[in-house]
């Protein structure tokens, strides 16, 4: 694509950030997303609250606040319009649960389920959240356990048990609109929201964008139950070995760490948590805003590879 020229773009895709960025004034700047996918679950109330919450959190990865939505659709003239309607409530029900509202979307007859949202949303110029933000000093926080790709893989091959997948489907329901929140006041310039791109890929971008490494500690991370198990009964999802083809040149691994929890950390997640770049004088408000984050590494000075993932605690 051709490089933007216009003083009021404030982030573009140059920085391969969560959204794009556009100053309206010296107070109110436009954040702006797109994103859908085909279903990844059975159930059409489900997949439209899921894909409204994945689309939504890149409004919040930007230290947005989303304001309106507008649906993308594909879908099959010979499926249900049952269903169809069934994936709009999901979808409106949890946009409205964001404060935010849809106000009208479009649709297309394919051969093969789709189903997302534009989302519009606004932040003060100052506070805008980037992939370019992360400084050398900075912890590492992740808001959601990681392994849906995992556990969606697994569940079509008929080897996930229902708690596990309830479990999955609960992480990628839930808003990172708290976690956005719980960071609007604390000395954070760097965050991300872990989707496709798996864990990995997402930090690569981060660290890619700030000019810096990342110490990402293989100990540190938490999975959704039953992600380890099925990564060990080889579940792995198609997206992931792309992840890992098209990022393992950016990585440097600790050989002590199992070819497991390497594989989860490439897992493209759908709805998945906020990787934070805080400084460490606020990490202590962080976690006592947000008790299910946790610390995952740290950003150093740049010096070989973008990613190195240690055996090792690194804070």
């Amino acid at each position: 694509m051709p490089r933007v020229h216009n003083p009021n773009v404030m982030v573009g895709y140059e920085t391969s950030d969560d959204a794009g960025v556009y100053r309206l004034s010296a107070e109110c700047a436009l954040v702006q997303t797109v994103d859908f996918f085909t279903p990844i679950v059975d159930d059409p109330y489900t997949f439209g609250a899921i894909a409204a919450a994945n689309a939504l959190s890149d409004v919040y990865a930007m230290g947005g606040t989303p304001i309106t939505a507008l649906s993308i659709c594909a879908w099959p003239a010979k499926e249900s319009i049952e269903d169809l309607q069934a994936i709009f409530r999901g979808g409106a029900d949890k946009i409205h649960e964001a404060g935010c509202v849809v106000l009208g979307g479009h649709s297309i007859n394919d051969e093969e389920i789709k189903f997302g949202y534009s989302v519009t949303g606004t932040v003060h110029p100052e506070r805008v959240l980037t992939n370019a933000g992360a400084r050398p000093g900075d912890v590492l926080v992740l808001t959601k356990p990681i392994g849906t790709g995992v556990i969606a893989t697994a569940l079509k091959r008929g080897l996930a048990g229902d708690e596990h997948v309830q479990a999955s489907i609960a992480s990628m329901l839930r808003l990172n609109r708290g976690s956005a929140e719980a960071i609007a006041d604390l000395d954070v310039k760097g965050c991300t929201d872990v989707t496709g791109f798996g864990l990995l890929g997402h930090a690569r971008e981060l660290a890619v964008a700030s000019d810096v490494t990342l110490e990402i500690s293989a100990l540190a991370i938490q999975f959704l139950p039953g992600a380890l198990e099925y990564a060990q009964a080889g579940a792995i999802p198609g997206g992931q070995r792309n992840n890992e083809e098209f990022v393992r040149e950016s990585v440097s691994v600790d050989s002590e760490i199992a070819a497991e929890l390497l594989a989860l950390m490439y897992d493209p997640q759908t709805s998945g948590g906020l990787l934070i770049a805080i400084a460490e004088r606020d990490l202590g408000q962080l976690l006592v805003r947000q008790p299910d984050a946790f610390p995952i590494g740290r950003v150093v000075p740049k010096g070989g590879n973008p990613i190195h993932v240690v055996s090792r605690q690194v804070f």
